[in-house]
């Protein structure tokens, strides 16, 4: 039984790439704060937090969260994140020398050993498994390192093999919703006959993986370029014109309107589903826009429209998109 739960019911020159690769005797170059924003970056951990603390809302029954153990495995969660992050820094050095988006991260710069790299991934992988373990159950611990695996160790290495990376890293972008759905009892309350908690909680997570289609996509065309004198496979390197990525982004922007209604189901909310279907058409029509010009502006309003898509769709899932009133339980 999950301790969150109260109840018990449920292209760069040969110079500039030299002088890169020289490790920075002098670390003044960059604050510790900046590196330390630079290994972990947190507006992705952020959003895998997010995401758990949604699933874990979207299946507890109202009333029945301990919030200290809530907090212990959102930190534990944020270490594992942390740690794949560092991982993923780690083997990707060499290709984040030649893209000056990413040069400047301490492994790549050198301000960071590859023997303190791979301390700190172990060390907050490992404390944080403990923390997801304890305060939530070891099933949800199972899911974090299942997603740690997927990105460290399948999707990382494919980004030189095939754009297929892509499909891989949503799967890894879209597996949080398990932790926060196993730490909150689902499993238990769904033998139990509440199934409404694992409804929302599977919608967002088919929501979260369609969602990172366009969002990615949008990415990988502003970037392309140094994407491509980097030697990592992304769509729009094997396709220059844009029209294989333009048509992943417009099939899952179309494919998440029904799919964003469906988490409104549970909830019964007219509120929950109005914002999900404005937000997912919004989506669609930046999607659209970027099939029709595959231009550089045209992806950055898709970027720009993703993020504020998914600000809005998890703020409504936790704000009254939850199933407080179990419809699909006895």
């Amino acid at each position: 039984m999950s301790r969150l739960a109260t109840s018990t019911a449920p292209s760069l020159g040969a110079g500039y790439r030299e002088s890169l690769m020289k490790p920075h005797a002098n670390h003044s170059t960059g604050s510790l704060t900046a590196d330390v924003a630079a290994l972990v970056r947190p507006r992705i951990a952020m959003m895998v937090l997010v995401t758990v603390f949604a699933a874990m809302w979207l299946t507890a029954t109202p009333g029945t969260l301990a919030w200290l153990p809530v907090l212990a495995v959102l930190l534990g969660t944020g270490l594992v994140a942390a740690s794949s992050s560092v991982a993923n820094q780690i083997l990707e050095r060499e290709s984040d020398r030649l893209m000056p988006r990413t040069a400047s991260r301490p492994l790549a710069s050198g301000r960071l050993s590859v023997a303190q790299g791979w301390w700190l991934t172990g060390a907050s992988f490992a404390v944080g498994l403990g923390f997801v373990a304890w305060a939530g159950s070891p099933g949800a611990a199972i899911v974090a390192a299942l997603t740690w695996l997927i990105y460290v160790i399948v999707y990382t290495p494919l980004k030189r093999v095939s754009p297929l990376n892509t499909a891989v890293g949503a799967v890894a972008g879209a597996l949080p919703v398990g932790i926060g759905w196993l730490a909150a009892d689902g499993p238990t309350r769904l033998l139990a006959g509440d199934a409404a908690g694992a409804l929302a909680t599977a919608a967002l997570g088919t929501v979260l993986y369609l969602w990172q289609f366009p969002h990615f996509m949008a990415i990988a065309w502003l970037y392309r370029r140094q994407y491509s004198d980097a030697g990592l496979q992304m769509l729009t390197v094997a396709d220059p014109s844009g029209l294989r990525a333009a048509g992943q982004s417009l099939a899952a922007a179309l494919a998440l309107v029904p799919v964003s209604l469906v988490l409104a189901v549970p909830s019964g909310s007219i509120r929950m589903f109005l914002t999900a279907g404005l937000a997912s058409i919004v989506y669609a029509c930046g999607a659209i826009w970027f099939a029709i010009n595959r231009d550089d502006r045209s992806a950055r309003r898709l970027l720009l429209t993703s993020l504020a898509v998914l600000l809005v769709l998890m703020a409504a899932a936790i704000g009254f998109g939850g199933p407080t009133d179990r419809l699909l339980g006895p």
